[in-house]
């Protein structure tokens, strides 16, 4: 024992991965074990179990083509259903805005629209004051939700105020006009832009949320899989695809500065080096600044509206990652204190490398046809992280926290 310092346990063999690439092996696999320490969900438990893997000199095609494979192999040997292979692949941005998730659930359409234009023409003081302190305006046509009780109308605010949202307005779609809600706000000119930009016609229910980025595409997000229920349209299909072009770094607002959006070791894209390269401690402090639209060379594999797997090209040049130290915010000696292991494995030459993680007990869940993870696992952790056949976790004694040096 070492009275006063500490094991951190890894979410995952990112480190030890790299190193082995480093060291000259050309592929690495291993079925892990793995701890998080992230709000529980029905998809989610406190433990879980990984299949990792990394590859020497590869991109994503590369990475692509093999998880592709022994996906259509999986469908195919457990449940009997053929993928369609090559996987679509969309880009991080577009499916946030038309779907409000970067998982998005693809069975179904409901897609999210922006109109923030149509809005700051109209009367309605919440979307023009929205607009002018710098947020968004977007809709999502529920088609044929028009025949929904107002009970059921009520409650869809309350899923918004979930995600942090005020709150959403609504219309109903008549052959003529639109009808109940917001209609007041919406001139006649205003409704057939609406009626055009939307596609809706007679029967449909839009739905309106306006606020900041962040909360219209979790809020809309939220309600486009609430709606679908409440019209029926998820089926038992698998709409699987690709989720690319993630940013590299997301802003903390708490800490006003830039963080990893994956982890420290994705690599940017190409095209942005040069941004990292000469980035100003002035950009490193602004969240609208040349670091906001650094794209990675990061993937996830979304099946159905969950992450089935998550991954990404390495960082195999030290300065690139000395760069990324940087913006996060580490002067190169924390970054050496913290990470020169690696950092002088980097300059003995790695190769370019990348891998990926598949989630093997939320993979068992969706070829079971259960959306609870819990309903997979023998002796699962409850939403608490409690172990209700244990009771763990429980209290110790004064001694056993003095032998553990704590």
């Amino acid at each position: 024992m070492t009275p006063g310092s500490w094991y951190a346990l890894p979410q995952s063999p990112q480190l030890y991965k790299q190193l082995l690439m480093v060291a000259g092996y050309d592929k690495y696999f291993q079925i892990a074990r793995c701890l998080r320490d992230e709000d529980l969900r029905a998809d989610r438990q406190p433990e879980f179990t990984q299949l990792d893997v990394e590859m020497a000199f590869v991109e994503m095609d590369d990475v692509f083509r093999v998880v592709e494979g022994l996906t259509a192999a999986i469908f195919q040997t457990c449940i009997g259903v053929t993928i369609p292979l090559p996987l679509p692949r969309l880009a991080y941005a577009d499916v946030m805005l038309k779907y409000g998730s970067d998982k998005p659930d693809l069975r179904y359409g409901l897609e999210i629209v922006d109109i923030g234009d149509i809005a700051a023409e109209t009367e309605f003081s919440v979307f023009r004051d929205t607009l002018a302190n710098g947020g968004r305006v977007r809709a999502l046509n529920a088609s044929g939700a028009g025949k929904f009780t107002r009970k059921q109308i009520d409650e869809l605010p309350e899923v918004v105020k979930r995600y942090g949202g005020k709150g959403c307005a609504w219309t109903r779609v008549e052959a003529e006009k639109f009808t109940g809600g917001s209609e007041k706000f919406l001139t006649p000119p205003i409704q057939a832009r609406l009626r055009e930009r939307l596609g809706a016609k007679a029967g449909d229910l839009l739905l309106f949320v306006a606020d900041k980025e962040d909360i219209v595409c979790q809020a809309l997000g939220a309600l486009r899989q609430h709606v679908a229920g409440l019209l029926g349209l998820v089926t038992n299909e698998f709409k699987i695809a690709w989720v690319t072009d993630f940013p590299s770094f997301i802003w903390d607002d708490e800490e006003k500065r830039w963080a990893a959006n994956h982890h420290p070791f994705t690599a940017p894209q190409d095209e942005y080096l040069d941004i990292l390269r000469n980035a100003t401690e002035d950009d490193l402090r602004n969240p609208n600044g040349p670091l906001a639209p650094v794209k990675a060379k990061a993937y996830d594999l979304v099946i159905n509206g969950y992450e089935c797997a998550g991954g990404s090209i390495r960082i195999h040049n030290p300065e690139v990652q000395a760069h990324v130290f940087r913006v996060l915010g580490m002067t190169p000696e924390q970054g050496r204190e913290r990470f020169g292991f690696l950092l002088d494995a980097l300059k003995y030459g790695a190769p370019p490398h990348g891998g990926i993680a598949l989630g093997l007990d939320r993979w068992t869940m969706m070829l079971a046809g259960t959306s609870n993870i819990r309903d997979v696992i023998a002796f699962p952790k409850n939403q608490k992280a409690r172990d209700l056949m244990t009771g763990a976790p429980a209290p110790v004694d004064r001694k056993q926290l003095k032998e553990l040096g704590l």
